[in-house]
């Protein structure tokens, strides 16, 4: 049966610490490339404001979701400004899980070990953010599949255009790559066309056929 999650993006942007300007002009040129997938981290204040005025000006265009969930509170502050997936560098408790699949959004939890990811999946997971991931080789990938079955895996930390493939071809179906694959001087100088560049290396990983 197609789930939520089989619609989702194979290309995630992760956003975190930058200014209003620089996550909009990174939006902009996403629409531009076809990379329809954003996470903005909740670790600046102005985070949810942010995702807020992300999601009310691409509305249709891209999906935007809040990284670094930590707790219900959390949540539930992301959902209200608009937030389409929850993605956490930790594991998520049943409460998470369940007031997102309530709220109609993804939960994305982090899981390395079998019994962690074995958890997450229990509690209703929908993918398993496998991080920090390029500390594991893609072949970790292959064995955690081998006796967990092929479980949607989110790859993360560490990824970036010369290293996907190989974690997709391990058996990630997503991959979430870290503001560090933007040269930082496009960043600073506010670089249109040097951003889209970036973006551009990305496209031809872009495989899902998302519903925005």
């Amino acid at each position: 049966m197609k789930t939520k999650a089989d619609s989702f993006p194979t290309v995630t942007v992760i956003a975190r610490n930058l200014s209003s300007e620089q996550l909009h002009l990174i939006a902009e040129q996403m629409v531009a490339t076809g990379i329809r997938s954003m996470e903005v981290s909740l670790v600046g204040d102005h985070a949810c404001e942010d995702i807020r005025s992300l999601c009310n000006e691409f509305e249709g265009q891209l999906l935007i979701g809040a990284g670094t969930v930590l707790s219900l509170e959390d949540a539930k502050r992301s959902v209200d400004a608009g937030a389409s997936f929850l993605l956490s560098p930790v594991q998520f408790g049943a409460d998470v899980i369940d007031y997102a699949h309530e709220c109609g959004v993804l939960a994305i939890p982090s899981g390395l070990t079998p019994t962690e990811i074995y958890k997450q999946l229990s509690l209703g997971a929908d993918i398993i953010k496998v991080f920090p991931a390029a500390r594991m080789t893609p072949a970790y990938l292959k064995d955690l599949r081998a006796p967990l079955g092929d479980f949607p895996i989110m790859v993360v930390g560490g990824i970036n255009a010369q290293n996907i493939q190989s974690y997709l071809d391990a058996g990630a179906r997503y991959a979430g790559l870290g503001t560090g694959c933007f040269r930082p001087e496009d960043l600073d100088a506010l670089d249109a066309a040097g951003i889209r560049q970036s973006l551009e290396m990305l496209v031809c990983y872009e495989r899902a056929q998302s519903s925005l």
